[in-house]
């Protein structure tokens, strides 16, 4: 009779492994979708993309953002500040530094 190796077990650990490196990256991933898909939302209700700002935020901090919470990510650590804006402001990363 025929034993058979544990070696399939090794590959099962070294996925785990690899997808709980790679979590953080997707947590990421998932809340710049969810601003992605918030971005769209507003838009189709007529607002021009020139005319809000959108900001991910710690959750401890979203009441010092300054604008309205519209979404949250990762697991609700992040929020998803949304902020009204003329139209000719420069976006946050556009802004110079002081």
């Amino acid at each position: 009779m025929k034993t058979q190796s544990l070696k399939p077990w090794s590959h099962v650990a070294m996925l785990a492994v690899a997808f709980l490196a790679l979590a953080p990256l997707a947590a990421q991933a998932s809340c710049e979708s969810v601003k992605a898909d918030i971005t769209q939302k507003i838009i189709a209700n007529g607002v021009p993309q020139s005319g809000f700002q959108l900001e991910i935020v710690p959750s401890d901090q979203a009441d010092q953002a300054g604008g309205q919470v519209v979404g949250h990510c990762e697991s609700d650590s992040q929020k998803i500040i949304y902020t009204r804006t003329n139209g000719n402001e420069p976006a946050a990363a556009d802004a110079p530094t002081p």
